[in-house]
């Protein structure tokens, strides 16, 4: 181990380093979905410890994203992804106040979703970036 980071951890670190802004939004919602579905893995087996620790993970992600909002830029849709992550934070709290798998799943679902548009855009968005410049010639 170099300077107390392993391997694994520069990497995130530089995976973190060189994302795009759109990336970088994907990356949060793979942790959020990594830490419900652990969170509900917890929830099944009764650990409720290990249950409060992850769910706290992924309400702190949400709480990132919210914070991350730009109404001025974002408009609608920045006001529809407040309405939406605060949404499901309150699902988180909810459902672990009432060991409710159900919400946790909820929230899974809905996060994936907005996962799945968040990549598309950040891949069109890195595919653009990749693409060369066409020289277009004026003489035939």
């Amino acid at each position: 181990m170099y300077g107390g980071v392993n391997g694994t951890d520069r990497y995130l670190e530089t995976a973190v380093e060189t994302a795009s802004p759109a990336r970088l939004i994907v990356m949060l919602y793979d942790g959020a979905i990594r830490f419900i579905n652990e969170a509900h893995y917890a929830m099944r087996q009764r650990d409720y410890e290990t249950q409060n620790h992850k769910l706290q993970r992924a309400q702190k992600i949400l709480a990132e994203l919210i914070s991350s909002l730009d109404f001025e830029k974002g408009g609608e849709i920045a006001e529809n992804l407040f309405r939406l992550y605060t949404y499901m934070y309150n699902q988180l709290v909810e459902a672990n106040i009432q060991d409710a798998p159900e919400r946790l799943e909820h929230v899974v679902d809905l996060l994936s979703e907005l996962r799945e548009a968040w990549d598309t855009i950040a891949s069109e968005a890195e595919a653009q970036v990749r693409m060369p410049t066409a020289k277009v010639s004026l003489h035939g």
